[in-house]
C-alpha cells in the first residue's frame, strides 16, 4: 500500500460505515450506540459508535470534517504510524468517556476527528509529513484546535446543548480524541535510541 493509504483507508470506513448506519433501522442504530451503564455488555460500540448520528445536522457536520481530512492527508500522505495512532485512538477516547459520568452515552465521529487533526498537526510539527513550512502548518493546525478545546472547556461542561443542531454534545469526547490523539501519535513516534557500540 502506498504512503498514506491506510489513513485514507479509515477515511472511507468512517465514511461509508456513518451512512450505512444512518440508513439503518432505529433498533440496529440502538444496538451500535455506546452507553455508558451497558457497554461492557456491547464492547462493540466502543468502535460502532463513532458511526452513529443523531439527526441530519450531525452527520452532515461530521462528514464535511471527514472530508476535510480526507483531502489533507490526500495532499500530505501520513504515514503508517500515524494511521496505526488514529487507529488506537478510536476506541481509546470513547473508553475514556466513562471518566465522565455526566455521559450516558456518546455518539458521532467528534472525538474520532480531533484525534486525526491532532494526530495529522503533530506529524507535521515533528517533521514526519515533507511539506513546505511543514511546521509552521502544524502549529496553525494544533493551535486551532488547542484553541477550540479551551473554549469549549470540557472539563467543565462535558456535555452541552446545541441548540442549532437541536441535540447533545459531547465536548469530553473531542477533549478525550485530542489526548489521545497527541499521546499515541508521540508515542509511536519515538526511535529506538542507538545500542552500545562494540567493545574496545
Amino acid at each position: 500500500m502506498t504512503r498514506g493509504g491506510s489513513w485514507l483507508l479509515l477515511c472511507v470506513l468512517h465514511g461509508a460505515a456513518s451512512m450505512l448506519m444512518w440508513w439503518s433501522g432505529e433498533q440496529q442504530v440502538r444496538a451500535f450506540t455506546w452507553q455508558a451503564d451497558d457497554w461492557t455488555l456491547r464492547p462493540w460500540t466502543l468502535w460502532t459508535s463513532a458511526w452513529v448520528h443523531v439527526n441530519t445536522p450531525h452527520l452532515i457536520a461530521n462528514q464535511i470534517a471527514l472530508g476535510f481530512l480526507t483531502a489533507l492527508a490526500w495532499l500530505l500522505r501520513p504515514g503508517l504510524k500515524a494511521a496505526l495512532a488514529w487507529l488506537l485512538a478510536w476506541p481509546l477516547a470513547q473508553l475514556s468517556l466513562i471518566l465522565w459520568p455526566q455521559v450516558g452515552y456518546s455518539a458521532g465521529l467528534g472525538g474520532l476527528l480531533h484525534a486525526g487533526a491532532m494526530i495529522m498537526a503533530l506529524q507535521l510539527v515533528l517533521g514526519r509529513i515533507s511539506a513546505r513550512k511543514a511546521r509552521r502548518w502544524g502549529m496553525m493546525l494544533a493551535a486551532g484546535l488547542v484553541a477550540k478545546l479551551l473554549l469549549e472547556r470540557a472539563w467543565f461542561y462535558p456535555v452541552v446543548w446545541d441548540p442549532g443542531s437541536e441535540r447533545s454534545v459531547v465536548q469530553a469526547a473531542h477533549l478525550c480524541g485530542a489526548l489521545w490523539g497527541v499521546a499515541l501519535a508521540l508515542l509511536l513516534d519515538l526511535r529506538r535510541r542507538p545500542g552500545p557500540g562494540p567493545g574496545r
